[in-house]
């Protein structure tokens, strides 16, 4: 089976979603952050391994033991993947921690920071701001 086939991408999928069902619905260890998703897995071709991307809605020392948590709970997600999901193998797990979502929260404020800026050029000069003029120096946020 190829990485990218119709077949990979569904069993990544499927596995993301049972994933994602165990760890908010069966996991009882107090390092898992009550609000974690999978926000992705990869599944190797040979269905031996898997890469399941981890993100919370923390700061960083929460996703931290967030990570440690579900690896000490791998034993237990295995058994409960390989009951719910209908293949020859279930394979390892490695859990990664995914930034993605701070990332991306991050970019939002800085491009909210940057229509603000061109929100008060336009208040002041009465037009809209199109970068420095020629020879003019541009002003850092």
């Amino acid at each position: 089976m190829r990485k990218n086939s119709i077949k990979n991408i569904r069993i990544n999928e499927e596995y993301r979603r049972e994933m994602q069902t165990i760890i908010q619905r069966e996991i009882k260890d107090p390092r898992v952050h009550p609000m974690t998703s999978v926000t992705g897995v990869e599944v190797a071709p040979d269905l031996k391994t898997c890469k399941a991307y981890i993100s919370v809605l923390g700061d960083e020392d929460a996703l931290k033991e967030t990570v440690r948590g579900l690896t000490a709970a791998e034993g237990f997600i295995r058994h409960e993947l390989a009951r719910t999901v209908n293949l020859r193998n279930t394979p390892e797990i490695r859990f990664i921690a995914d930034n993605s979502i701070a990332y991306g929260v991050n970019m939002s404020a800085k491009i909210d920071e940057v229509i603000a800026h061109d929100d008060e050029v336009r208040e002041k000069t009465g037009r809209i701001y199109e970068g420095p003029e020629d020879g003019e120096e541009s002003e850092d946020i």
